[in-house]
């Protein structure tokens, strides 16, 4: 009689406690890590990625200026590229005026449907 009013307050407490935690620890720290991965791909693949693309298309267009290309400055100066050196290159914007800038600040080739 005595066993069995143990065995049922036993059952009154419900099934016992595990040690250790709540499975495997490895599982859950995947599982934690696992929304910061997916953002640092995400941001890898529509931010970095691109940007280095550009970066990297304005690096070859500056190494191919030559004498005639039409251009425009970072500061939105049109002119026509009169010589190249190394780090620097002179624009024509008018009639006997030709300007030194940096061959950093060049931004971009003009098209050439694009009216003087």
């Amino acid at each position: 009689m005595k066993l069995d009013l143990l065995t049922s307050s036993a059952y009154a407490m419900g099934p016992a406690p595990q040690q250790g935690g709540q499975g495997d620890p490895i599982m859950s720290l995947i599982a934690s890590l696992l929304p910061l991965i997916l953002i640092i791909v995400v941001f890898y693949f529509l931010l970095i990625r691109p940007q280095q693309k550009r970066a990297k298309e304005h690096r070859q267009m500056l190494e191919n200026l030559k004498r005639g290309d039409k251009v425009i400055t970072v500061g939105g100066l049109y002119g026509v590229v009169d010589s190249v050196n190394p780090n620097t290159v002179v624009l024509k914007v008018a009639e006997n005026v030709k300007l030194k800038f940096s061959k950093q600040s060049i931004a971009a080739l003009r098209p050439p449907t694009d009216e003087d």
